[in-house]
Protein backbone atom coordinates (compact mmCIF):
# COMPACT_ATOMS: atom_id res chain seq x y z
CA UNK A 1 0.00 0.00 0.00
CA UNK A 2 1.50 3.30 -1.06
CA UNK A 3 0.11 6.38 0.64
CA UNK A 4 1.19 9.73 2.04
CA UNK A 5 -0.76 11.12 5.02
CA UNK A 6 -2.64 14.37 4.48
CA UNK A 7 -1.12 15.78 7.67
CA UNK A 8 2.29 15.85 5.99
CA UNK A 9 3.71 18.68 3.89
CA UNK A 10 1.28 19.74 1.14
CA UNK A 11 2.01 18.70 -2.40
CA UNK A 12 3.46 21.40 -4.65
CA UNK A 13 1.14 23.10 -7.11
CA UNK A 14 2.76 22.57 -10.50
CA UNK A 15 2.04 24.15 -13.84
CA UNK A 16 -0.17 22.12 -16.22
CA UNK A 17 1.69 19.15 -17.67
CA UNK A 18 2.07 18.70 -21.42
CA UNK A 19 -0.47 16.06 -22.48
CA UNK A 20 1.04 12.71 -23.33
CA UNK A 21 4.66 13.85 -23.36
CA UNK A 22 7.52 11.84 -21.95
CA UNK A 23 9.14 13.24 -18.82
CA UNK A 24 12.78 14.16 -19.22
CA UNK A 25 15.54 13.84 -16.66
CA UNK A 26 14.94 17.41 -15.49
CA UNK A 27 11.25 16.73 -14.88
CA UNK A 28 12.10 13.54 -12.97
CA UNK A 29 14.66 15.27 -10.75
CA UNK A 30 12.34 18.20 -10.06
CA UNK A 31 9.57 15.80 -9.11
CA UNK A 32 11.84 13.85 -6.77
CA UNK A 33 13.43 16.82 -5.03
CA UNK A 34 10.27 18.93 -5.09
CA UNK A 35 8.14 16.31 -3.36
CA UNK A 36 10.70 14.63 -1.08
CA UNK A 37 12.74 17.60 0.18
CA UNK A 38 12.30 21.22 1.21
CA UNK A 39 14.81 22.37 -1.39
CA UNK A 40 13.39 25.23 -3.51
CA UNK A 41 12.58 23.16 -6.58
CA UNK A 42 9.51 23.96 -8.65
CA UNK A 43 7.66 20.93 -10.00
CA UNK A 44 6.47 21.72 -13.52
CA UNK A 45 4.80 18.39 -14.21
CA UNK A 46 2.48 16.37 -12.02
CA UNK A 47 1.55 13.41 -14.20
CA UNK A 48 2.32 9.69 -14.33
CA UNK A 49 5.37 10.10 -16.53
CA UNK A 50 6.91 12.62 -14.14
CA UNK A 51 5.93 10.47 -11.16
CA UNK A 52 7.64 7.44 -12.70
CA UNK A 53 10.87 9.35 -13.25
CA UNK A 54 10.63 11.06 -9.90
CA UNK A 55 10.29 7.85 -7.95
CA UNK A 56 13.19 6.33 -9.89
CA UNK A 57 15.23 9.40 -8.87
CA UNK A 58 14.11 9.17 -5.23
CA UNK A 59 17.42 7.53 -4.15
CA UNK A 60 19.27 10.56 -5.57
CA UNK A 61 17.20 12.82 -3.33
CA UNK A 62 18.09 10.51 -0.44
CA UNK A 63 21.75 10.72 -1.37
CA UNK A 64 21.69 14.52 -1.13
CA UNK A 65 19.85 14.37 2.21
CA UNK A 66 22.35 11.80 3.47
CA UNK A 67 25.35 13.89 2.44
CA UNK A 68 23.90 16.87 4.32
CA UNK A 69 23.30 14.66 7.38
CA UNK A 70 26.86 13.34 7.22
CA UNK A 71 28.24 16.87 6.84
CA UNK A 72 26.37 18.00 9.95
CA UNK A 73 27.64 15.10 12.03
CA UNK A 74 31.20 15.50 10.79
CA UNK A 75 31.14 19.24 11.47
CA UNK A 76 29.94 18.69 15.03
CA UNK A 77 32.76 16.22 15.63
CA UNK A 78 35.30 18.64 14.16
CA UNK A 79 34.04 21.35 16.51
CA UNK A 80 34.70 19.11 19.50
CA UNK A 81 31.28 17.57 19.91
CA UNK A 82 30.78 14.05 21.18
CA UNK A 83 29.75 11.11 18.97
CA UNK A 84 26.31 11.32 20.58
CA UNK A 85 25.94 14.98 19.57
CA UNK A 86 27.16 14.21 16.05
CA UNK A 87 24.64 11.37 15.77
CA UNK A 88 21.84 13.64 16.97
CA UNK A 89 22.76 16.21 14.34
CA UNK A 90 22.86 13.57 11.61
CA UNK A 91 19.44 12.29 12.63
CA UNK A 92 17.93 15.78 12.82
CA UNK A 93 19.02 16.94 9.36
CA UNK A 94 16.87 14.47 7.35
CA UNK A 95 13.85 15.42 9.46
CA UNK A 96 14.45 19.09 8.71
CA UNK A 97 15.15 18.58 5.00
CA UNK A 98 11.92 16.60 4.53
CA UNK A 99 9.68 18.61 6.90
CA UNK A 100 9.38 15.40 8.91
CA UNK A 101 7.45 13.76 6.07
CA UNK A 102 8.89 10.30 6.73
CA UNK A 103 8.44 10.64 10.50
CA UNK A 104 4.86 11.79 10.08
CA UNK A 105 4.11 8.83 7.84
CA UNK A 106 5.73 6.43 10.29
CA UNK A 107 3.66 7.78 13.17
CA UNK A 108 0.43 7.63 11.17
CA UNK A 109 1.18 4.07 10.07
CA UNK A 110 1.86 3.00 13.66
CA UNK A 111 -1.39 4.56 14.84
CA UNK A 112 -3.35 2.90 12.05
CA UNK A 113 -1.86 -0.56 12.54
CA UNK A 114 -1.82 -0.26 16.32
CA UNK A 115 -5.53 0.44 16.41
CA UNK A 116 -6.23 -3.15 15.24
CA UNK A 117 -9.29 -1.83 13.43
CA UNK A 118 -10.61 -2.78 9.97
CA UNK A 119 -8.74 -1.24 7.01
CA UNK A 120 -11.27 1.56 6.46
CA UNK A 121 -11.09 2.67 10.10
CA UNK A 122 -7.30 2.33 10.17
CA UNK A 123 -7.00 4.61 7.12
CA UNK A 124 -9.30 7.14 8.79
CA UNK A 125 -7.03 7.14 11.85
CA UNK A 126 -3.95 7.56 9.67
CA UNK A 127 -5.55 10.54 7.92
CA UNK A 128 -6.11 12.45 11.15
CA UNK A 129 -3.65 15.27 11.87
CA UNK A 130 -3.01 14.35 15.50
CA UNK A 131 -0.61 11.64 16.67
CA UNK A 132 -1.79 8.89 18.98
CA UNK A 133 0.13 6.88 21.59
CA UNK A 134 1.29 4.23 19.11
CA UNK A 135 2.70 6.93 16.86
CA UNK A 136 4.51 8.68 19.71
CA UNK A 137 6.05 5.45 21.00
CA UNK A 138 7.14 4.38 17.51
CA UNK A 139 8.75 7.76 16.77
CA UNK A 140 10.53 7.73 20.12
CA UNK A 141 12.08 4.30 19.65
CA UNK A 142 12.88 4.89 15.96
CA UNK A 143 14.75 8.12 16.70
CA UNK A 144 16.53 6.64 19.71
CA UNK A 145 17.62 3.68 17.57
CA UNK A 146 18.90 6.00 14.83
CA UNK A 147 20.90 8.12 17.26
CA UNK A 148 22.25 5.08 19.10
CA UNK A 149 23.39 3.38 15.90
CA UNK A 150 25.02 6.51 14.49
CA UNK A 151 26.63 7.35 17.83
CA UNK A 152 28.35 3.97 17.95
CA UNK A 153 29.61 4.39 14.39
CA UNK A 154 30.83 7.95 14.95
CA UNK A 155 32.66 6.71 18.02
CA UNK A 156 34.61 4.36 15.73
CA UNK A 157 35.55 7.25 13.46
CA UNK A 158 33.90 10.06 11.51
CA UNK A 159 34.15 8.12 8.24
CA UNK A 160 32.02 5.26 9.52
CA UNK A 161 29.38 7.60 10.88
CA UNK A 162 29.31 9.72 7.74
CA UNK A 163 29.05 6.71 5.42
CA UNK A 164 26.23 5.28 7.52
CA UNK A 165 24.31 8.56 7.36
CA UNK A 166 24.61 8.66 3.57
CA UNK A 167 23.76 4.99 3.02
CA UNK A 168 20.76 4.97 5.35
CA UNK A 169 19.16 8.01 3.70
CA UNK A 170 19.75 6.60 0.23
CA UNK A 171 18.48 3.12 1.12
CA UNK A 172 15.32 4.61 2.63
CA UNK A 173 14.47 6.23 -0.70
CA UNK A 174 15.27 3.00 -2.54
CA UNK A 175 12.48 1.48 -0.46
CA UNK A 176 10.19 4.24 -1.75
CA UNK A 177 11.06 3.34 -5.34
CA UNK A 178 10.22 -0.31 -4.65
CA UNK A 179 6.95 0.66 -2.95
CA UNK A 180 5.88 2.57 -6.08
CA UNK A 181 6.39 -0.34 -8.47
CA UNK A 182 3.54 -1.67 -10.55
CA UNK A 183 1.20 -4.02 -8.74
CA UNK A 184 1.30 -2.11 -5.45
CA UNK A 185 -1.98 -0.16 -5.20
CA UNK A 186 -2.57 3.14 -3.44
CA UNK A 187 -4.24 2.95 -0.06
CA UNK A 188 -6.72 5.67 -1.04
CA UNK A 189 -7.54 6.82 -4.57
CA UNK A 190 -7.76 10.44 -3.44
CA UNK A 191 -4.49 10.45 -1.46
CA UNK A 192 -1.16 11.89 -2.58
CA UNK A 193 0.18 8.34 -2.79
CA UNK A 194 -2.20 7.66 -5.70
CA UNK A 195 -0.09 9.97 -7.87
CA UNK A 196 2.95 7.69 -7.58
CA UNK A 197 1.49 4.26 -6.75
CA UNK A 198 2.21 1.72 -9.47
CA UNK A 199 4.16 4.26 -11.51
CA UNK A 200 7.51 2.43 -11.56
CA UNK A 201 7.97 -0.65 -13.80
CA UNK A 202 9.04 -3.72 -11.84
CA UNK A 203 12.25 -4.18 -13.78
CA UNK A 204 13.31 -0.58 -13.28
CA UNK A 205 12.58 -0.82 -9.56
Amino acid sequence: MTDTPDSAAPAPVPAPAPPGGRAGAGDALRFAFGTLTVLPVRVHRWDRAAARGGMLCAPLAGLVVGVCAAAAGTALLALGGSPLLAATGSAAVPAALTRGLHLDGLADTADGLGSAKPPEDALRIMKQSDIGPFGVITLLFALVAQVAALSGLYADGWVRGAVAAVLSATAARCALTLACRRGVPAARPEGLGAAVAGAVPGGAA
